[in-house]
């Protein structure tokens, strides 16, 4: 239940601060790895937002909770990878998807901070919400463990093929977790709908952020 006192957290300035002058790298620390992300201007999916730290910390910090070893996990708005880099430096078996515009930056920034580690070797795919789904995931094939998501929601017209993409691929036995900046009015309204749908815990809040950090369950019908 929404009961639940969520913990209050801070989002840890765990990033090195940059020597370049560029705009386009930006160096974190999870994990004991150091990660290199790579952004571009030009979509919102390549920035790093602040529910993809945030959650990136929850998962290094509460690995008992939330242990990833050998777990599918399927990201969905992977945006630049910085989750999906630390499901993977945790031991899932990852998969990121996004749009196909977003993919390019995605795929290196995986393949640069995954490829000398020993751990399973990510996969990134193109997942457009609520387009495909049966074709491109059938169900009979693919089950995750986990769906990640972060910064998923803002002031964007795909919401409800958003929530429709999560219900998909949120099966019984299937962790949600999402993390989000709450910024607007749509923002909750999407988060009422959300907890209308699935059994909801808010695990931890960063108010300094606006950050929520929630987990979801399929309801038993």
């Amino acid at each position: 239940s929404l009961i639940d006192s969520p913990v209050i957290l801070k989002i840890l300035q765990n990033w090195v601060p940059r020597v370049s002058h560029y705009f386009d790298k930006e160096h974190y620390t999870y994990v004991g790895h150091q990660i290199v992300i790579q952004e571009s201007i030009e979509h919102f999916g390549a920035v790093v937002w602040p529910g993809a730290l945030a959650l990136s910390q929850y998962l290094e910090s509460n690995q008992e909770q939330f242990n990833l070893k050998d777990k599918k996990v399927l990201e969905i708005g992977a945006g630049t990878g910085l989750v999906s880099i630390v499901a993977c430096i945790l031991g899932a078996y990852v998969t990121a998807t996004d749009m196909p515009e977003v993919l390019e930056n995605l795929s290196y920034n995986i393949s640069r901070n995954t490829q000398n580690m020993n751990t399973h070797k990510p996969e990134v795919r193109k997942l457009v919400w609520g387009e495909g789904l049966n074709e491109d995931f059938p169900v009979s094939t693919y089950h995750y463990d986990f769906i990640l998501a972060t910064d998923v929601v803002y002031h964007h017209t795909a919401l409800d093929a958003l929530l429709a993409t999560m219900v998909y691929f949120c099966k019984p036995g299937t962790v949600l977790l999402w993390a989000n900046k709450f910024r607007f009015s749509t923002d909750y309204e999407f988060l009422e709908k959300f907890c209308n749908v699935f059994n909801t815990t808010i695990l931890a809040e960063f108010p300094e952020s606006n950050v929520k950090l929630l987990k979801a369950t399929a309801r038993e019908n």
